[in-house]
């Protein structure tokens, strides 16, 4: 087992405020002695919030990951709801990759038996429910809302953001029975602890859970198998 492990956590989207809001919860989530690498990537969207944003947000953060990979980086976080890029990720990456929707849902499960997602726009609900069906998480799912918020109006002063997440939350426990609630953005890293206290069921910050468990992969030795699907890419020439 290692004694300590450098993670780097990469937001997807280049707005640098976001990767320090992300750097913080994920610091906060594991041992002192692990470091925490917060990666702005430096090509794509501001905010990641269709099909379009989620492509092109990849480029630069397989690039960002290559980077990583030439300075002994032990294992990845993708810090954004929609898991983009992952298994590319996992293909050049010589360590564990974890994307915040999956560890989220995984944490959720272990918390209870039903769970329930909060996110940012509608337009984004039907990719969650998609990450649900692909991390075999159909029947523990209760339901998806949507605050109607884009990303980036998150922490704005004049924003109702934490109110609607809380009443999204408070839906989802009262109305669908859900034992938990998964925060479906890294911008809401840092609503966790104050939503839970509000409506009496475990808030999941995918960024947190994570950080943790690309910290405990590391420790226990573990990495993404490169028997067949995960291995390199085929070397060739990319125009």
């Amino acid at each position: 087992m290692r004694a300590s492990a450098r993670i780097a956590v990469i937001n997807p989207n280049t707005t640098t405020a976001m990767t320090d809001k992300i750097a913080r919860s994920a610091r906060e989530a594991v041992c002192a002695s692990t470091e925490i690498i917060a990666v702005t990537n430096a090509t794509g969207p501001a905010s990641i919030e269709s099909h379009y944003d989620h492509a092109m947000a990849v480029p630069g953060m397989l690039a960002a990951i290559t980077e990583c990979e030439r300075n002994g980086t032990d294992g990845y976080v993708i810090a954004c709801f929609g898991d983009p890029g992952l298994d590319a990720a996992r293909e050049i990456a010589s360590g564990p990759v974890v994307g915040i929707a999956e560890a989220g849902m995984h944490v959720a499960t272990m918390l209870g038996r039903s769970f329930s997602i909060v996110t940012t726009l509608a337009r984004t609900i039907g990719q969650a429910e998609e990450l649900v069906i692909r991390y075999g998480f159909s029947g523990r799912c209760r339901s998806i809302y949507a605050c109607e918020v884009p990303v980036l109006e998150l922490d704005a002063v004049e924003s109702d953001a934490r109110k609607l997440v809380v009443d999204h939350c408070r839906r989802a426990v009262e109305f669908d029975e859900a034992d938990s609630v998964l925060l479906g953005c890294a911008g809401m890293a840092d609503f966790c602890f104050d939503v839970s206290e509000q409506v009496g069921v475990p808030v999941i910050d995918g960024v947190s859970a994570a950080a943790a468990l690309v910290e405990s992969l590391v420790h226990l030795g573990l990495r993404t198998s490169a028997r067949s699907e995960y291995a390199l890419p085929l070397p060739k020439d990319y125009r």
